[in-house]
């Protein structure tokens, strides 16, 4: 197999549901994009909840944990760089 063609398939997460499934490819940059939506949704959220007096407690809430998701982004990227594979003992060199 080649190099390429294993990397491809480290890089893809397959679900099965009975006869189906769900292919999810370059699994670090869909964490990042869910990331990043989530980090959109929890500033949102907090922004309208802010306006209302009584509930500026939680706003503030959800704004430290987008900016603790923020902290998250980079991870998420710098894993995908850094990805971990087992090697197969058929490729280990004697």
């Amino acid at each position: 197999m080649s190099r390429h063609k294993q990397q491809d398939q480290s890089s893809t997460f397959i679900i099965r549901f009975g006869h189906d499934e769900l292919i999810i490819r370059r699994r670090y940059q869909v964490a990042s994009i869910l990331n990043d939506f989530l980090i959109a949704v929890w500033f949102l959220i907090g922004s309208i909840l802010f306006l209302f007096a009584s509930l500026e407690e939680p706003g503030v809430w959800l704004f430290i944990l987008g900016s603790t998701q923020l902290l998250i982004r980079p991870t998420i990227r710098l894993a995908g760089m850094i990805h971990l594979q087992k090697i197969p003992e058929s490729s280990w060199e004697s």
